[in-house]
């Protein structure tokens, strides 16, 4: 996917305290960057924000990490949270922003640093040559089981039906994880649906009439 470069990108995310410039340097000690010894949560692809920033702001006895590949996408998080600090709530205080490789995860977490890990709406990489680079992957998750606490879990969200075939394949031949639950159509499964916050994707798909499938794995 090709996308478009925006110029003042790069200034806005340097300007931003929120947005966390070397977090190789806080491996082991996020506890320190918040202040607190609360859970630690992380979004890989945030997109826009919307989720991270909701949840957030509803728990503010949990800390937060959005992370994104690309400073053009990341802005637009950027940008939504400095929307709210303008407002008379303001925004929440317990999430940072990070501009990396979800590859490299291992570099900046430490082991059992991260309680939970969202992915959603994540590219599906369609190519079978490209498989090893979706974000539930074999590959992934063994990133995954090294930044995770001992029951830590993976949420995952999409409407694409044949990359969360593929996912579920993926965890039943796991040796690190395991599915704990499932739905093929989570706004109308009233157990796995509650307290959903939706993404701007998945309000968008929803819309159309996509069912939204939705994984919970744990670590074995």
């Amino acid at each position: 996917m090709r996308l478009r470069n925006i110029p003042r990108a790069e200034g806005v995310l340097e300007a931003c305290k929120e947005v966390v410039k070397n977090p190789q340097d806080l491996h082991g000690s996020w506890n320190q960057e918040f202040g607190n010894d609360q859970p630690l949560h992380i979004e890989i692809g945030m997109g826009k924000g919307q989720f991270l920033l909701t949840l957030a702001t509803r728990n503010p006895q949990i800390n937060y990490i959005g992370i994104e590949r690309y400073s053009s996408v990341l802005l637009r998080a950027v940008e939504k949270y400095q929307e709210l600090e303008a407002t008379e709530e303001g925004a929440p205080e317990n999430i940072r922003f990070i501009c990396m490789d979800a590859h490299d995860l291992p570099a900046v977490f430490d082991p059992a640093e991260v309680s939970r890990i969202y992915l959603n709406f994540s590219d599906p990489w369609p190519k079978a040559r490209h498989a090893r680079r979706r974000l539930t992957s074999q590959e992934f998750f063994k990133l995954y089981d090294k930044v995770l606490t001992a029951d830590g879990t993976v949420e995952f969200k999409t409407d694409n039906r044949p990359l969360f075939d593929f996912s579920v394949e993926e965890l039943e031949t796991s040796e690190l994880f395991a599915l704990d639950q499932l739905s093929y159509d989570l706004h109308n499964d009233s157990t796995m649906n509650q307290g959903n916050i939706m993404t701007e994707y998945e309000a968008k798909f929803s819309s159309m009439g996509n069912p939204i499938c939705k994984l919970i794995a744990k670590r074995r």
